[in-house]
């Protein structure tokens, strides 16, 4: 008997269900790559179109394995990604990235620092569309809907965003040109992603931000995203200038002004947390 109750106490430790979380998701989002990229290959579709699609695939995948786990393991409705509120929490989080993100970019134009060169077709926008919206999801469910979710659970609300949040820009010092500067932004944006998720109880808020924050970034005017390759964009633009506001090769997420928007958006956010009771307490603060 004593040895059931510490199996039992073991799988549905927060470690051991962050750990079997992990390695399920990044499984399903390894071998769907695979899967979609060998399917779309015996199509006579175009690149972009491919990658618009597996970039689909690889999402619904995500989410699909996301529900059938915790819905397994912790025998629950997950309202993470409830059908109710999906709209209003794609519309705001759209919304939120999208102007947190101009006004980064105004920002540097207004500096004298960002020039648009030329206007692409619309089509060219497929690619980073599908590449940000997929990695919105695929980073979003790891960081906030494993890792940051059942750290809460125990350690409550405060902790939990501290801790993953570090996570997330940790994760990204990986990326080619990251210095302090963006370490400290990618972090914040770690921190208004968490209390986007504490604020709706719903993935669909900060994947919606996240989504916009990057593809606006990048899909839009034409900038570097985390120091990675330069995609397609609707606007063909020379960004040059002080590293502390263009955020050099790292992209403008890089810059001082998108530390400061991204810091003013987490606490308007914390503040409506703290007014709408969505503050979890460590477990030895509950009653």
């Amino acid at each position: 008997m004593e040895t059931l109750t510490l199996k039992q106490k073991t799988f549905n430790s927060p470690i051991t269900k962050i750990i079997l979380a992990l390695l399920t998701f990044m499984a399903v989002v390894i071998i769907g790559q695979q899967i979609a990229v060998k399917l779309l290959d015996l199509t006579p579709l175009e690149k972009d179109y491919r990658n618009l699609l597996k970039g689909l695939f690889v999402s619904v995948s995500c989410i699909l394995s996301y529900i059938l786990f915790f819905k397994k393991y912790d025998k629950r409705d997950i309202t993470e990604f409830a059908a109710k509120g999906f709209f209003s929490n794609v519309t705001i989080g759209i919304a939120i990235g999208f102007v947190l993100q101009t006004l980064t970019i105004l920002v540097i134009y207004l500096n004298g620092n960002y020039s648009v060169i030329a206007v692409n077709p619309i089509r060219l926008i497929l690619i980073p569309f599908a590449l940000m919206f997929t990695v919105a999801i695929i980073e979003e469910v790891l960081v906030r809907g494993i890792v940051f979710r059942i750290i809460e659970e125990k350690l409550g609300s405060y902790i939990s965003l501290i801790i993953s949040a570090l996570i997330f820009g940790g994760l990204h010092l990986i990326n080619p040109h990251s210095n302090f500067l963006s370490l400290l932004c990618i972090t914040m944006a770690g921190l208004l992603f968490g209390v986007a998720f504490m604020y709706s109880r719903n993935l669909w808020l900060p994947i919606a931000i996240h989504f916009a924050w990057n593809f606006t970034q990048s899909g839009i005017f034409g900038a570097i995203t985390s120091g990675n390759e330069k995609t397609n964009s609707l606007f063909e633009a020379k960004i040059q200038g002080p590293e502390l506001i263009t955020g050099g090769a790292f992209g403008p997420e890089g810059s001082l002004q998108a530390v400061l928007f991204c810091t003013a958006a987490t606490i308007l956010l914390l503040v409506l947390c703290h007014k709408k009771h969505k503050i979890v307490a460590p477990y030895w603060k509950r009653k």
